[in-house]
């Protein structure tokens, strides 16, 4: 008998298929279910990876906003990191709240990457959301 095989009491043999996708999310492999698949309520999806740039961005604006380092290039230079990657994390400080407390509690599209969310995006919150909700399934609480 064969993974997925199963013996009937007449003896008969079934067999059982669920499609499914593997991605790799945070560096642990996920199982995607199928489009219009139910089975159960979803769990939370945390991202690590998000909710660190998240928590890094909101970190560096208060060391900014402190008057602890005078300019992006010095506060990049004390963490060892590009400037430029520096300044697309730090954006993250931008976006809407709803739009954060979602990504925190695990409850964002599975198509959301933290590459996503380092590309530019619009600052008004309004447009934040429709530009996420086109493009990537998002759908706010407001």
């Amino acid at each position: 008998m064969r993974a997925g095989d199963a013996a009937t009491d007449d003896g008969r043999t079934l067999t059982v298929r669920v499609p499914l996708t593997l991605r790799k999310r945070g560096g642990r492999k996920q199982v995607v279910m199928p489009e219009g698949a139910c089975w159960g309520q979803p769990r939370p999806r945390v991202d690590n990876t998000m909710v660190k740039a998240i928590a890094r961005a909101h970190r560096w604006k208060r060391l900014m906003e402190s008057g602890r380092f005078a300019s992006v290039t010095e506060l990049a230079e004390a963490e060892k990191i590009n400037q430029s990657y520096l300044c697309r994390v730090l954006r993250l400080t931008l976006l809407a709240p709803d739009i954060v407390e979602a990504i925190l509690d695990g409850r964002q599209p599975s198509t959301w990457q933290l590459e996503l969310l380092l590309k530019p995006f619009p600052g008004d919150w309004s447009a934040q959301r429709a530009a996420l909700a086109s493009e990537h399934k998002y759908e706010s609480k407001t």
